[in-house]
């Protein structure tokens, strides 16, 4: 009997509705299953996107209720909240962009299969009451929240970056267990909306993929916004009471413990692998050991015909990484080249300012025992960030000492998430730090601040 279809795709969270799209572009019977429902995944749904639309709505909030208008000439009489308006703005943008992928999938004629998947074996599917057979599966089933073992949410008090984009209210006093980018964007939210944010991290420092120094500008800048970390500080316990919590911590090192009380906690410690459920051992794959699916270069898995990408394998969890290894397994698939650079995949956290990076930190290139130059510019040499009264942060290029080639960059202030798009380019292309710095970049932008970092690497600023 023939195969129901050529591919077919687990998951569709930006991984996987991609390689569905582009399987189905390359003339493969195509399907997708998806048990939510609505198609976008945790990205669109309760991800990235909810959460940027919260970022953006509480900082032109913050701007209007604070008076940080008044320099401009724009003042207001007294500016109130309506959390619900908010959320609702948030939410039609979520249904937006998942029914625009909904109707994506049938211009290019993607089945969307409803349910749960689960494997029969290497070649069979079954989702429900359905039986499907494909010549060709692509594990896309993302991840989900991790948790600290003895520490359950409920959805109200102890709760996870899914229920921390529909608080009911603001609370006085929000404590985020996680230092990383998910928590600190939310707790962002919160803080401007009008909490009270304290922030606990086990590792010495907030966000510790990124670059030192500007890690330590980072945390500078959150603390100045009043947001508190603790840093190098271990959970013990929280637990509900009453209508709030207590959060027990301690150094650590080891040390004495202390109680804060909370009204929410968020529980944000990272993510893990979502195979839960997919009775992935029918196929005869063994996870590693960090329950990721093993993969080659090409994301085959070492069971013929099943090929899996995104957060279930090896690499950052981002969703635009996903995005590229969708569009390469498809074109492996059919028998194309499909190829995804994994030296530059670029990271942004979106706080306020942003920060932006892609490549090797300072700290991985003395690790490798590299030979390298810095060219470092300020926003506040910046003419389009001194026009609009917003300068903190730099631009950090790092450039290989005898090549020149550009091994890094790394960007800390308002629009760092749009200009390391630039950063990525220059090192696909194999950029010199010169060549970046004899671009002609329009004036007056924020980028001319990369051009300037490019330019001090041979210690040839302008502006500075």
């Amino acid at each position: 009997m023939a195969d129901d279809f050529d591919v077919v795709v687990i998951g569709a969270g930006p991984g996987g509705y991609v390689a569905a799209i582009r399987a189905a572009q390359l003339g493969l019977r195509t399907a997708c299953v998806e048990k939510r429902d609505r198609l976008g995944g945790t990205c669109l749904n309760v991800g990235c996107i909810p959460s940027k639309a919260l970022l953006h709505a509480s900082e032109y909030y913050e701007e209007a209720k604070h008076g940080d208008l008044a320099k401009f000439g724009i003042t207001f009489g007294s500016v109130d909240l309506d959390l619900g308006a908010m959320l609702a703005e948030k939410d039609k943008a979520v249904r937006e962009l998942t029914d625009g992928v909904a109707f994506l999938f049938k211009k290019n004629k993607v089945e969307w299969i409803k349910g749960e998947g689960a494997f029969v074996d290497a070649h069979t599917l079954k989702v429900g009451e359905r039986t499907v057979t494909a010549k060709n599966y692509v594990i896309a089933t993302g991840s989900e929240v991790a948790l600290i073992p003895g520490i359950e949410p409920d959805g109200e008090v102890l709760v996870t970056s899914t229920e921390a984009l529909n608080l009911p209210k603001v609370p006085g006093h929000l404590v985020v267990i996680g230092g990383g980018y998910i928590g600190l964007e939310l707790g962002s939210v919160w803080r401007r909306l009008g909490a009270r944010v304290t922030v606990v991290e086990f590792m010495d420092r907030v966000v510790p993929a990124l670059d030192g120094e500007v890690g330590a500008a980072f945390a500078k800048l959150m603390q100045k916004q009043g947001i508190v970390l603790k840093t190098a500080t271990k959970v013990i316990e929280a637990r509900r009471e009453g209508d709030g919590a207590v959060v027990v911590v301690e150094p650590a090192n080891g040390g004495e413990r202390e109680e804060i009380a909370a009204d929410v906690v968020l529980l944000s410690i990272g993510r893990k692998p979502n195979t839960a459920g997919l009775n992935i051992e029918a196929t005869g794959l063994k996870l590693d050991e960090r329950g990721r699916v093993p993969i080659g270069d090409d994301f085959a898995t070492p069971v013929a015909g099943i090929w899996a990408i995104g957060d279930v394998v090896t690499g950052p969890m981002l969703a635009h990484k996903a995005e590229d290894e969708g569009i390469a397994v498809a074109e492996n698939i059919a028998g194309l080249s499909g190829l995804v650079n994994h030296a530059v995949i670029p990271s942004v956290v979106y706080t306020h300012p942003e920060v932006g990076a892609v490549g090797k930190t300072e700290e991985e290139l003395k690790a490798a025992n590299v030979d390298y130059k810095v060219g470092k510019f300020p926003f506040s040499a910046n003419s389009r960030a001194k026009a609009n009264r917003d300068t903190d942060g730099f631009v950090k290029v790092l450039a290989d000492a005898a090549t020149d080639r550009v091994l890094g960059v790394h960007i800390i202030g308002s629009e760092a998430g749009t200009m390391i798009a630039e950063a990525a380019l220059a090192m696909e292309f194999g950029a010199s730090s010169e060549d970046i710095a004899y671009t002609c970049h329009a004036h007056p932008t924020h980028t001319e601040a990369l051009k300037e970092a490019a330019m001090a690497v041979q210690g040839k600023p302008i502006h500075m």
